[in-house]
Order: structure tokens, then C-alpha cells, then sequence
């Protein structure tokens, strides 16, 4: 009996082919384009999908932002911060050139002020020898007048001391010199026979220099040739 339920069903391939067409049928009805997406085949395998990706690809995204909206604070701190030191820095700056400018305009003024402080002290010396030449009594005393003669050359030495330590020098030129324009002044000429043309024949006053600057040039009589002489 096995045996011929066999035989029948062998020899009935339309049946076969009938059944594989059914299997067939049924899969295309349950995917109709008759392959699988990569959607489902990555489902079916537990493989990520492009949802997974799109989702992770969006909080990236949003972590980028986070970061940059951070670092973009940070860098607005900073340049606050370098902004405030800058400030500090300059409005330093700008008071110590201040007081700079006031202790320069101190100093000018004083210096114009009292230039001649040191000048005038020594000065005073020489004010109170004159003022102990003038008191002598130059009556009833014998020798008063050499005293009067020994005190003058006293002043005469401490006004001299006085220009040394402030660097006035004295232009007292002699008879016979050649007339020098640029320290001396010749007030008149007058015919001389024992001095050459154009040199000096008397000084009327000494000239003083500071440093090298002229103060007085020295006022002279420059000798010329008498009259009827070539």
C-alpha cells in the first residue's frame, strides 16, 4: 500500500509544480518587488539602520552646537578680560605721564624762580664787605685808609671766587691787543702813534662771558693812524 501512494505521488509532477508555484506566489505577494531594502535586511540582522544613524547623526550635531556656543562664551570672556586689563594698563600710563607733566612744570617754574639762588648767596659776601668798608671812620685813625684799600681787595677777591664757581669769566683785553669783534666793542677811534691801526689803545671796561656765552663784550678805544700819515 506504501508503495503505491509512492508511486502515485511520483507520478504526478503537475502536482509538484503547482505546489512550487504556490511557495513562490506567496513570497512575492509578501515582498512584491521580490528583493528585500537594506532597512529590512539590517532589522532582520540586528544591524544599525539609517534611523539609528539620523538619530545619532542629530545629538552629534546638537553636541556640536553645545560646544560651540561654550567655546564662543569663553572666547567673549577672554577678550573681557583682555579688554579690562588693556584699560587698567592705559589709564596707568596715562597718570604717571600726568604726574610726569605736573612734577616737569614744578621744576621749569622753580628753576626760572631761583636760577640765581646760589648767585645771589654768594653775593651776600661781598654786599657785607662793602657794608664794612662804608662803616670805617676814615677820620682821627692813622692808616685807615690802607685798611679801606686791604678790605677792597678782600671784596674784590670773594666777588671773583663767586664767578669762578659759576663760570663767569672776565674779558680784560691789554693795550697793543687786536680788536676782537666777537668779544670786543670799540666805542671810538682815536690817532695814536705808539699803537698799530686797529688795535686796542685803552680799555674803558671788562667784558664778562658765562660759559661760553657773552654777557658784556669789553668796551675799548681802538687807535688809528694819526692824521697827514699814510
Amino acid at each position: 500500500m506504501t508503495v503505491g501512494k509512492s508511486e502515485k505521488s511520483s507520478d504526478n509532477p503537475a502536482s509538484e509544480t503547482s505546489a512550487t508555484a504556490s511557495s513562490h506566489e506567496s513570497e512575492a505577494n509578501e515582498n512584491p518587488e521580490g528583493d528585500q531594502t537594506l532597512e529590512e535586511f539590517s532589522r532582520k540582522d540586528g544591524l544599525p539602520t539609517d534611523e539609528h544613524y539620523s538619530a545619532g547623526s542629530d545629538a552629534e550635531t546638537g553636541s556640536a552646537v553645545d560646544s560651540g556656543e561654550e567655546d564662543e562664551a569663553d572666547e567673549w570672556e577672554a577678550l573681557r578680560a583682555e579688554n579690562a586689563r588693556l584699560r587698567d594698563e592705559s589709564l596707568r600710563a596715562y597718570a604717571d605721564a600726568e604726574n610726569a607733566r605736573k612734577r616737569a612744570q614744578t621744576e621749569i617754574s622753580n628753576a626760572r624762580r631761583f636760577a640765581l639762588e646760589g648767585f645771589a648767596s654768594e653775593l651776600l659776601n661781598v654786599r657785607d664787605s662793602l657794608d664794612l668798608a662804608k662803616s670805617v671812620d676814615l677820620d682821627g685813625a692813622e692808616g685807615v685808609v690802607e685798611r679801606v684799600v686791604e678790605g677792597l681787595e678782600l671784596t674784590l677777591k670773594q666777588l671773583d671766587s663767586a664767578f669762578e664757581q659759576f663760570s663767569v669769566f672776565e674779558i680784560s683785553p691789554e693795550v697793543g691787543d687786536k680788536l676782537d669783534p666777537e668779544s670786543h666793542q670799540a666805542m671810538t677811534l682815536a690817532p695814536s702813534s705808539d699803537v698799530a691801526p686797529n688795535h686796542i689803545c685803552q680799555v674803558i671796561q671788562k667784558g664778562y662771558r658765562l660759559h661760553d656765552r657773552l654777557l658784556r663784550p669789553a668796551r675799548v678805544i681802538v687807535a688809528k693812524a694819526p692824521e697827514g700819515e699814510d
